[in-house]
């Protein structure tokens, strides 16, 4: 019995986990958007535009992870319904920063 819910256990991941997990998976969406919208000579404008409705399902899955995490911590579902817009709006702001630097240097981003 004890063996079983050790395993059981150790399957189940920690909403820390998951928020990392889920963290790297939107952030390799976004980078390779950023790149693909790069190589195709995208102008801002449309960049700006489009960023936030790429990588859904990705950023669905870490806002969710990031609430589950909030929650976990105690945190109203207010609370970290807004920490999780608010971590979702940075990495949104960040890659647009990203790519007006790329596109002004006319360079890529390495892999």
């Amino acid at each position: 019995m004890l063996i079983t819910t050790l395993v059981l256990a150790m399957m189940v991941q920690s909403p820390a986990a998951t928020v990392d997990r889920t963290r790297a998976a939107f952030t390799k969406c976004l980078r390779d958007d950023l790149k693909r919208a790069l190589e195709a000579k995208v102008e801002e404008a449309e960049y700006v535009m489009t960023l936030k409705a790429n990588c859904t399902k990705e950023r669905d899955a870490f806002h969710k992870a990031v609430i589950a995490l909030g929650r976990a911590a105690g945190d109203s579902q207010t609370v970290a319904t807004d920490d999780a817009d608010m971590q979702v709006e940075d990495y949104h702001a960040n890659f647009t920063e990203k790519f007006k630097d790329y596109k002004s240097t006319n360079t890529l981003p390495a892999d």
